[in-house]
């Protein structure tokens, strides 16, 4: 997120609130706060910590969830009663590459502004009583432009669609399941960029 969130809420046209003095960020890691948008603009952590949630088994989740996927979004019972959410972004990283010889991918809207990651939500309350809100990106099969650097890419939602996203409307929610239409991204090579991943 490179633009002022003054702009993302114009763009939105909701107030700033407590993220508008939010510094921009260049590449942004699992685990940290991000802007999220879910009727108003809030930081939340990037991660679920899927405490107390169980699998098809009944046995614990243990790991840190910074993605589910969309085809199993829906049955899963480690995201039943799960909260929807958008994440807000300039653009996305990608790297492709053996290890300590990653080259990252910036990808962008091609006509620059925002693209809108859909998104789960969770609240986890940590000992003590702290509540931590937290959030992780939907992931889909990619589309022909990301396919070449990944095998994933999120579910991304036109700015028309956010509020029907967050909505009750189950049906109308899955549809957006799909992978972005090709030609609206542009994917450049970023050599601004470090790689600090596994």
């Amino acid at each position: 997120m490179t633009d002022p969130i003054a702009d993302l809420a114009d763009a939105l046209d909701v107030p700033a609130g407590i993220v508008g003095n939010e510094p921009a960020r260049h590449n942004i890691s699992p685990s940290q706060e991000i802007v999220v948008f879910d009727g108003a603009l809030k930081r939340m952590r990037w991660g679920i910590v899927p405490v107390g949630r169980v699998n098809a088994r009944g046995r614990p989740v243990m790991q840190n969830l910074i993605n589910a996927r969309s085809e199993t979004l829906f049955e899963k019972t480690t995201f039943k009663g799960v909260g929807r959410a958008v994440i807000p972004v300039n653009g996305w990283y990608e790297w492709t590459g053996e290890k300590r010889r990653k080259t990252a991918w910036r990808i962008a809207p091609k006509d620059g502004g925002y693209l809108y990651f859909a998104a789960i939500t969770d609240m986890w309350t940590a000992p003590g009583g702290l509540e931590v809100p937290q959030v992780a990106a939907v992931t889909c099969e990619p589309n022909a432009d990301v396919a070449p650097i990944h095998h994933r890419m999120g579910v991304l939602l036109e700015r028309d669609a956010l509020n029907t996203w967050m909505s009750d409307d189950l049906g109308a929610v899955k549809a957006f399941m799909v992978p972005w239409p090709v030609g609206r991204l542009r994917i450049t090579q970023a050599d601004d960029v470090d790689w600090d991943g596994p």
